[in-house]
């Protein structure tokens, strides 16, 4: 069976496409890299003194999720804060 150019410049272009996702995945993760050196470096603000655990529930939360034992997982309201969420990501233990 033979292959219009049509095709061929379909699997073409998916190749390309999937090669240059996995680029951009790459890219991604090494930038998160080096962003996290950078702020080590600097001397970072708060999020950089907290453990990996703990940025990532502050991320959790910054994206609109409970991360505390209440409420774990459930949205937070428009506007809303949560003291035992806060207390679970900046709290002393």
């Amino acid at each position: 069976m033979t292959l219009r150019p049509s095709e061929k410049n379909l699997i073409t272009c998916k190749k390309t496409v999937t090669a240059k996702l996995e680029e951009n995945a790459e890219l991604t993760i090494e930038n998160q890299h080096l962003r996290e050196l950078l702020a080590e470096d600097e001397g970072g603000g708060q999020s950089t003194q907290l453990s990996k655990s703990r940025q990532t529930l502050e991320k959790l939360y910054e994206q609109g999720y409970h991360v505390c034992n209440r409420d774990y997982g459930t949205r937070l309201d428009k506007g809303e804060s949560c003291a035992f969420c806060l207390d679970v990501i900046y709290g002393e233990r």
